[in-house]
């Protein structure tokens, strides 16, 4: 179950819109908008007959009567987009005493009677601190349903007055997380599908769906994500990812600290418009929480010369110029050795994540980053467009996103493959090769443990996309793919190669067997000696 909060001032205007059947005026079909809760006065006066535009002004005029009565102020702090400084500057309050959340199911839910949703409804304004049941004088609050949205999901709105019946203010403190808080214990009371409280993705505005889907591509957000993420993963240092990102086609834009012009706070991205359009910016945290300046600069080394480097490339991307340095990791072509030792690290870290606690968030995060960040980088070098490699990117950047990583501590040593990235940006040919082949194997192996940790853990939605995005979209792409073969003539091979990727692909991830590897007891893992690329195969292919 979704929270949404906003805040306003027009009780009046709220309640219009939420028992408006207008098309025109609302973003979403309101077929039979009806109470299903409210205040001990609402549900007394009105029943759950559809409600018709003189029911949503008295509901108003009930709502509102506490603030008017003891004249009551409610103010929160308003901001400004200032377009010199390219920043929210604050502007000021303005008035909220209107407090508003939509509470929504995912379509494939279905739908909750209006009982069960008035329930919920008294338990959710309860929590909040919005009733009695605070210890204080309660709000007047009202909840609506709407039936099910245009994108399937059964919804109610619960509108509440922010003035109290005694005429003191209710606090809005810590609300969205109360909110978040709130929900997930309301899905394990009334049997809901029970959305990850470790985990969280960036959600999209519906007009963005709207626009691709008319324009008959995919989301820019999507792509751009992608392709961030493939370039985060494969550089070394931030200055290394600029390039690599403007490589790709991207426009970039530095954040810059006031009044400087060589301190990056941030960063925004866009896909190269078409002549006569403008281009669309994301900020890098609105892509993904993980894809922020500052997430990313945490795999990476942090020094004096690499800060001066990233400046200059950030400053020629802002104009537009010609990238500072010509001749950095991203031009080098890794040799058929490289892969052979990626390759071995993939197969050692899918070994060392199945000793990895299921609570070191930290640790799991980071590695689906690195085999996502790889999927993105192969997806970006095959697919002209978005095919079953991109699925598996974006379906394992999800356990990469922690909702409050600060809370996880550092992640403990591990064979890394992030230089797998780097391998699939480097490629000289978009051919499938035997060697992609190998290393597909030990990608899928690690996705495979990912599955089993979200498996392992209950959470049964994350392991159950993960399969299916493996099973139903990766399995037939891993059929064309090529045997692998020896890596140099006369050698011996260096990693084994059965069983072939679509193999570990259609074998289905399986439910978790009687004793499984994972330990059930939070032990930190032995980091593994695993084989690193020797530094005479090329500059920056050291990972």
């Amino acid at each position: 179950m979704i929270p949404n909060i906003t805040r306003g001032s027009r009780m009046s205007g709220l309640m219009l819109y939420l028992a408006s059947t207008d098309t025109d005026k609302t973003k979403n079909a309101h077929t039979d908008p009806h109470l299903v809760a409210g205040d001990a006065a609402i549900m007394a006066w009105y029943d759950d007959g559809v409600l018709d535009k003189e029911d949503a002004m008295a509901i108003a005029k009930h709502l509102d009567q506490p603030r008017k009565a003891f004249g009551v102020e409610v103010l929160q702090k308003d901001f400004r987009w200032d377009p010199v400084k390219k920043e929210r500057v604050p502007n000021g309050h303005k008035h909220a005493d209107v407090w508003h959340c939509s509470l929504s199911l995912r379509a494939e839910e279905g739908a909750l009677t209006d009982q069960q949703w008035g329930d919920i409804a008294n338990d959710f304004v309860d929590a909040m601190g919005f009733t009695e049941a605070s210890g204080k004088a309660q709000c007047r609050w009202v909840a609506i349903n709407h039936g099910t949205s245009e994108n399937g999901n059964h919804h109610i709105h619960i509108a509440v007055s922010l003035v109290r019946e005694d005429g003191t203010k209710a606090s809005t403190h810590g609300d969205y997380k109360r909110a978040q808080q709130t929900c997930r214990e309301l899905e394990t009371k009334y049997g809901l599908e029970e959305l990850s409280s470790v985990h969280a993705t960036r959600g999209y505005d519906r007009a963005e769906k709207a626009t691709a889907i008319r324009d008959e591509r995919e989301m820019h957000r999507a792509s751009i994500s992608r392709k961030v993420r493939a370039c985060a993963t494969a550089s070394v240092t931030e200055a290394e990812f600029v390039r690599r990102a403007r490589d790709t086609g991207l426009l970039v834009r530095p954040r810059y600290a006031k009044n400087t012009t060589d301190v990056i706070t941030g960063y925004a991205a866009a896909e190269r418009p078409k002549p006569g359009q403008k281009p669309v910016w994301f900020g890098g945290s609105s892509l993904a929480s993980d894809l922020g300046l500052g997430q990313l600069r945490q795999h990476w080394a942090d020094t004096p010369q690499g800060a001066t480097e990233a400046a200059a490339e950030w400053n020629a991307a802002a104009r537009n110029k010609r990238k500072v340095h010509k001749t950095g990791p991203e031009r080098s072509t890794p040799s058929a050795d490289v892969w052979v030792e990626y390759t071995r690290n993939a197969t050692a870290l899918a070994d060392e994540l199945r000793k990895i606690p299921r609570d070191d968030h930290a640790t799991w995060a980071k590695a689906a980053r690195e085999v996502s960040g790889a999927f993105a980088a192969w997806s970006y070098r095959l697919e002209p467009t978005p095919g079953p490699l991109a699925a598996t990117a974006a379906e394992l950047s999800r356990t990469a996103q922690l909702r409050a990583p600060r809370q996880h501590g550092k992640p403990v040593a591990l064979p890394s493959i992030a230089g797998t990235a780097m391998l699939f940006m480097a490629a000289s040919s978009k051919n499938k090769t035997a060697a992609q082949t190998a290393l597909m194997v030990q990608l899928i192996n690690t996705a495979f443990a990912v599955y089993e940790m979200h498996a392992q853990s209950g959470r049964a939605r994350e392991a159950q996309r993960l399969r299916s995005v493996v099973e139903n979209q990766l399995a037939p792409f891993t059929a064309t793919m090529p045997k692998p073969v020896l890596v140099g003539g006369g050698q011996k091979p260096e990693l084994p190669v059965q069983p072939r990727a679509v193999d570990i692909a259609r074998r289905g991830l399986a439910p978790i067997r009687p004793g499984s590897v994972i330990p059930t007891t939070p032990t930190p893992a032995t980091p593994a000696k695993t084989h690193q690329p020797s530094r005479g195969t090329g500059p920056g292919l050291d990972r």
